[in-house]
């Protein structure tokens, strides 16, 4: 089960809000969704968690590109939208993996299987642990060392930092 929910900085602060990724298939579907709760193409964070496997924060200023953190990027990476996440941070690009997928250009005949050294490489590809810019929430008073030592309860203590605690709480 995931939580998803989009904090937008305002002059007044923080407004958090609950978000469905329902119609979220890709990185710029997110984008997109942040940016229309964007005051003044302000800053917004969107908080995603699956049950204490892991959690991302994608950042939203203006029209720059998101930036990304993922806490377990091994974890992310066997979830939808944390594979949507991962993917962007490692450069995947599925639609140049299924091209070459159709090709078959992966050195066997058919039926003949795939060494078992083939498979540890594509399992490989994703790195076990955090991920990302961990520098994203820096200017925000959490620096990189203290986002990636968070665990349990990380959302919190992010918000907790951000003086926006209540707003997430409410959402949740």
């Amino acid at each position: 089960m995931y939580f998803a929910a989009l904090l937008a900085r305002t002059e007044d602060g923080w407004e958090a809000s609950d978000t469905e990724l329902d119609d979220v298939e890709t990185l710029s579907d997110l984008t997109d969704l942040a940016r229309e709760a964007s005051v003044s193409e302000d800053t917004v964070l969107v908080f995603i968690e699956q049950e204490d496997a892991w959690f991302g924060i994608v950042r939203v200023d203006g029209e720059e590109d998101p930036r990304i953190w993922v806490s377990d990027a091994a974890s992310a990476a066997r979830s939808s939208y944390g594979a949507m996440l991962t993917d962007e941070l490692i450069g995947k690009d599925e639609e140049e993996d299924d091209e070459l997928d159709s090709l078959n250009l992966d050195g066997t005949e058919d039926g003949e299987p795939e060494s078992e050294d083939d498979s540890a490489e594509e399992s490989d590809a994703v790195p076990a642990g955090p991920l990302g810019d961990s520098d994203l929430l820096a200017d925000l008073g959490m620096s990189a060392r203290q986002l990636s030592a968070l665990s349990t309860d990380a959302l919190t203590e992010i918000a907790d930092t951000l003086g926006a605690s209540e707003i997430l709480e409410a959402v949740r």
